[in-house]
């Protein structure tokens, strides 16, 4: 069937994509009388407003397998990695899956409470639905706990650290030393004359 341009309300158009299937849910169009069943296939939006201003529907029946993109929620808190000063990262946020439009999930929630340093979740992990299944390797990391973070000044070692703090007491101590020296050259003393000054009123002459 080649592509139809029709126009629809916009009202009408949010509320049925608002719902808990979200862009996946089931669109019943009527066109010149014939109703047709179809999904969001994609979707367009305003850049400043964020409205929607275009959308490509696709036409399917109840009983047949459609590919759509579902995004992947990370739900639960992973105490253990936290404990360990390490941090939850996700590398894999939206799958695309294939199943009869009934079945098509809004989301794909990944538990990461077990979740302990350097142990990670899989495509293979995932629990789906049933009748709903992933173009994907099996073997691909969604989520992976990941050790802290060391930086240059961790990789210090004990006599390094040893030998930059008795460098910084010697600095210390030469700064003071060098403070309580009296400055070449300083002011003269009480009684101190200059070379060559005579007191007022004698005679220079021999």
């Amino acid at each position: 069937m080649d592509p139809l341009p029709i126009s629809v309300e916009g009202r009408d158009l949010r509320a049925a994509l608002m719902t808990d299937a979200g862009l996946n849910a089931l669109l019943e169009l009527q066109l010149d009388g014939t109703k047709h069943l179809t999904m969001a296939k994609s979707i367009q939006r305003d850049p400043v407003r964020n409205t929607v201003i275009h959308v490509d529907f696709q036409i399917v029946r109840r009983d047949e397998i459609v590919t759509a993109e579902v995004a992947i929620m990370v739900t639960g808190e992973a105490i253990e990695v936290q404990r360990g000063s390490g941090v939850v990262e996700q590398s894999i946020f939206n799958v695309s899956v294939r199943a009869t439009p009934d079945r098509i999930p809004q989301r794909i929630e990944v538990d990461v409470t077990d979740l302990v340093i350097g142990d990670s979740i899989r495509v293979q992990d995932l629990k789906l639905p049933e009748g709903v299944t992933i173009d994907l390797d099996p073997e691909a990391t969604i989520v992976i706990g990941q050790p802290p973070q060391v930086s240059e000044a961790d990789l210090i070692t004990d006599d390094e650290a040893a030998a930059a703090a008795e460098m910084a007491e010697a600095a210390e101590e030469a700064a003071e030393e060098a403070g309580e020296a009296p400055a070449e050259g300083g002011e003269a003393g009480e009684g101190d004359k200059p070379a060559g000054d005579k007191p007022a009123g004698e005679d220079a002459s021999a």
